[in-house]
């Protein structure tokens, strides 16, 4: 696990984890698409930084998917269609169109190794 720049917080959340059918491809979605800045350890695992936590994707033909019971991580967007736009444009699938929920839309993704993710934003 890489060592942060600031010191972590006590038993506060720190990192996360994700299975990743396809490393090359998942890093460049992400890349593109938001901007993470990634660290190769091995063939088998990378890691993140720039995504408001850290973490990394490790080699595996599991995905994470909130239905079986997974977490569901979601990104804060001030422009919802030009983020699910960017998402679509980079190989994601949108899973779930945009939705209202109280006090805010929100859409559902899955990046190219097939893991669950959201992007949300509050009502204008």
């Amino acid at each position: 696990m890489p060592v942060n720049i600031m010191p972590p917080e006590h038993e506060k959340l720190n990192y996360v984890e994700f299975p990743a059918n396809n490393l090359l491809a998942t890093k460049a979605f992400f890349g593109q698409v938001f901007n993470w800045q990634f660290q190769d350890y091995s063939p088998r695992y990378i890691a993140f930084t720039h995504a408001g936590l850290d973490g990394g994707f490790y080699q595996s033909h599991a995905c994470s998917h909130s239905a079986q019971g997974a977490a569901l991580l979601v990104f804060y967007s001030h422009h919802l269609e030009r983020s699910l736009d960017k998402i679509k444009a980079a190989g994601g699938v949108i899973t779930k169109p945009i939705f209202d929920f109280p006090g805010g839309r929100r859409f559902h993704f899955t990046e190219p190794s097939g893991n669950e993710f959201a992007v949300w934003s509050r009502v204008a």
